[in-house]
């Protein structure tokens, strides 16, 4: 009996299943009404559902039906049912008969209740729409509130995948409802970000977020794995309709840059299937990797709005005139290319973004310098290219500037006795902004010095730049009467070219000829106006007998002009020195002007190369300022890095703890620095990038970037002295102490190959080759000595050999 009611149930609940899906099928862009019966009772095929249980009908349930019934189409395309289900007056359910039911809409996937919402919420066609795809779509879309919570969302994603971050006025919004139907259908393809706060907007750097009702920003982020560097990020400047946002998406996922060799007339882009203008940037063999980064730099900052292509013409027999460097092509088909000369970057970007009318019985346009100031150029993400639009109205005083061509360069070198030259690219971003450092240093020389500053534009004069070996840009070079050109190759900013050339205005190594002369030498008196570029000064100390060694310290010497003071002194008298700084011949003196002590380190058998890293070495200190410009340098000595963040300057209290550490030798297989996150504000990122948050400082993190990339911080409940920073790294050594973060071991690149400054600064004179000296080769001996106890002859507070 009990088995034969069920078959009866079965048949009737296959019935009622097949009747619904037939109902589906000839109502999918409707809306279904049924009976509470007919509606329950296929709950379990597992569709998704949107209901609205109907009892009386007012005016405005008439109107919110009405939407309903336009809503039941688009989101039958996602696979969502619409129902309206007819509750009869006696009926009582758990839907049916409850008081204010009829205010709200129910999302059903099967018998499961996923969300229920308040008519008020679904007040037109497109809130209905957006509000249901945003609550299926609800893990895999963000929203957000704060700038706070983008960050942390950004640092997840770093060398992950990329972000859409999109803002709309409210949720509901036509706007909300492009972008749910197109986050639909691209899945977990980008992370997206949801947000209705016009304030996160301004924290990215948005204009205008109080006038627009939506915006989208897509974060380069998959390729970034650097967490203290910032992810690029575009704007869709298009409205946020569904066709924009997907034509959006597809351009961001095109090749930044393309390469070709054929016929530009034949060749079909995205970019060009999509509407956008294709440009093509000419190249040579010589020339190919300046022009590739050239193109890189164009087509981030045409992202989205057009297509970049090297043309390779050493590899085609194209018909191009020799002199055209770029190739503009529409879209539209059967329109002709166009032949151009541009000079600069800027003209290329303006081309597209300012829609400039080219004649098509003009060939060729050419576009000087004057018309290019009256461009109106956004700004751009790269700090670089920001600090040249940011500047590119301002009137350098390039009159203090001789701008060379290949008939005066020779003359500037032979009729000068010194003579600085740089050689820059005008249409390359470094290059204009390092011209502006260039220019400062030049006023600030002005009157002070007798060098004569030159520039030589490398995209004119490519001969000239070839000679002198100069294959990337900017270099600087200083030409002196009978000497060899010396390379700067230190940071691009004002104040370090500025000491570099300071520094070089010394004949370097200095002879010193009398003890009251060394003395002064050593004291900071001799080069006073100097010393605020060098703190430290060197001195070789030689007996009259100690031929080769001099020559050795001199050949070094010669090698570490512009970046330390250094002299020598190999009189007959020189033990005198040697007894007073108690330390035996041949030996270097370091004198540190800032802390006011010298140290001393023996020489024995070194070569003029072994000198150079024992005065690299010296130089770093024993408990150094990270900065950003020396951090490469202990990096290279692949140690972990024991660094103190500061808020401020250091302070005696800290020396006096981390000191005698150093001293006593309990940190030599570490780096003891520290860092001020005021002068450094990359420190700030640093600190966020391990902890999520800015913690309180002072604070003392170890940071192990070689091994297995884990980093420690030093328990903040406890005081930062000489004890318990002991104890605390003895339990690391243990492993009783846990890691707040370990680090990927993916190596950091630069966005773009011109920007690998670091790679530059890998071919600086002072700093390269310091891991690869053995240290116990370097410090022999060592000794400090007070100025103020010179008189008084102590020899007392000798440093270990690795105290420098």
């Amino acid at each position: 009996m009990m088995s034969s009611r069920l078959n009866i149930w079965i048949y009737i609940s296959f019935v009622l299943i097949c009747v619904f899906c037939k109902s589906i099928a000839r109502n999918r862009n409707t809306l279904m009404e049924l009976s509470p019966q007919e509606y329950f009772s296929i709950l379990q095929t597992g569709k998704t559902s949107l209901v609205y249980f109907s009892q009386d009908v007012s005016l405005d349930i008439t109107i919110f039906l009405e939407e309903l019934k336009k809503a039941a189409g688009p989101l039958h395309n996602y696979g969502i049912s619409v129902a309206k289900v007819n509750c009869a007056k006696e009926e009582a359910s758990r839907y049916c008969g409850r008081e204010n039911d009829w205010t709200k809409a129910y999302l059903f996937r099967g018998n499961i209740l996923l969300r229920e919402f308040p008519t008020d919420a679904l007040f037109d066609v497109n809130a209905i729409v957006a509000n249901v795809l945003f609550a299926l779509l609800f893990n895999e879309i963000k929203y957000i509130t704060s700038l706070e919570d983008f960050e942390n969302i950004e640092n997840a994603m770093k060398g992950k995948t990329n972000i859409a971050l999109i803002y709309v006025r409210a949720i509901g919004t036509p706007e909300h409802r492009a972008v749910m139907e197109t986050a639909f259908v691209y899945g977990t393809a980008y992370q997206f970000v949801l947000t209705t706060e016009t304030a996160l907007l301004e924290g990215i750097g948005a204009e205008n977020s109080d006038v627009i009702s939506g915006s989208l920003f897509f974060f380069h982020c998959k390729l970034v794995l650097d967490l203290t560097q910032k992810c690029q990020k575009t704007l869709l400047e298009q409205p946020l309709t569904i066709l924009n946002i997907h034509r959006f998406l597809k351009l961001m996922d095109a090749p930044l840059l393309t390469e070709i060799t054929e016929d530009p007339e034949k060749v079909s882009t995205i970019h060009l299937q999509l509407g956008l203008p294709q440009i093509f940037i000419l190249s040579q063999e010589n020339t190919y990797e300046m022009d590739k980064r050239t193109a890189e730099i164009v087509a981030w900052r045409l992202l989205g709005k057009a297509g970049v292509t090297l043309l390779l013409k050493d590899s085609s027999d194209l018909n191009i005139p020799a002199h055209i460097n770029v190739i503009f092509k529409r879209a539209k088909e059967g329109v002709p290319v166009d032949f151009l000369v541009l000079h600069d970057v800027n003209s290329i970007i303006s081309l597209v973004e300012n829609n400039i009318p080219i004649q098509n019985n003009e060939s060729v346009k050419e576009y000087e310098e004057g018309e290019m100031e009256t461009l109106n150029l956004d700004i751009q993400d790269d700090q670089v290219v920001e600090t040249v639009n940011r500047d590119s109205k301002r009137n350098l005083p390039l009159e203090l500037i001789i701008d060379l061509t290949e008939e005066t360069f020779n003359s500037i070198i032979m009729n000068t006795s010194s003579s600085i030259i740089l050689f820059y690219a005008n249409w390359e971003a470094v290059s204009l902004a390092f011209l502006q450092s260039y220019v400062d240093v030049a006023i600030k020389l002005k009157g002070v010095s007798n060098m004569i500053f030159s520039r030589i534009n490398c995209g004119d004069w490519s001969n000239v730049c070839t000679k002198q070996n100069v294959t990337e840009y900017p270099v600087i070079k200083i030409f002196k009467e009978g000497e060899k050109p010396v390379i700067y190759t230190g940071m691009l900013e004002t104040e370090y070219l500025l000491k570099f050339i300071r520094l070089n205005g010394i004949s370097c190594p200095v002879k010193i000829v009398t003890i009251e002369e060394a003395e002064e030498y050593l004291n900071g008196e001799l080069y006073k106006e100097l010393t605020s570029y060098s703190s430290v000064s060197v001195l070789g100390i030689f007996s009259s007998s100690m031929i080769k060694e001099k020559e050795n310290f001199i050949e070094a010497g010669k090698n570490l002009k512009g970046f330390v003071i250094t002299g020598f002194y190999s009189e007959e008298d020189a033990l005198i020195l040697s007894k007073k700084y108690a330390v035996t011949l041949p030996a270097l003196l370091f004198a540190r002007h800032k802390e006011g002590n010298i140290d001393s380190i023996l020489l024995s058998n070194s070569d003029a190369k072994d000198i150079i890293q024992i005065i690299k070495r010296a130089l770093l200190g024993i408990f150094p300022e990270i900065t950003v410009e020396n951090l490469p340098i202990y990096l290279r000595l692949q140690k972990p890095l024991l660094i103190l963040f500061r808020d401020d300057n250091l302070n005696h209290k800290d020396e006096k703890e981390m000191l005698p550490l150093v001293k006593q030798k309990y940190l030599e297989t570490l780096i003891p620095c520290w860092l001020n996150v005021k002068t450094t504000p990359v420190g700030r990122g640093i600190l966020k990038a391990y902890f999520k948050h800015l913690p309180p400082l002072p604070l003392l993190v170890l940071v192990d970037l070689h091994s297995q990339g884990q980093v420690s911080a030093f328990p903040l409940d406890q005081t930062i002295n000489e004890k318990n920073i002991l104890l605390w790294l003895q339990r690391l050594e243990a492993g009783l102490e846990s890691h707040i973060t370990t680090l990927s071991d993916e190596e950091w690149k630069p966005p773009l190959p011109a920007y690998n400054f670091l790679s530059r600064m890998d071919a600086t004179v002072p700093y390269t080759e310091i891991a690869q000296f053995p240290i116990q080769n370097m410090l022999r001996c060592a000794k400090t000595t007070d100025l103020q106890q010179h008189d008084k002859g102590h020899s007392e507070d000798k440093l270990g050999k690795n105290s420098i």
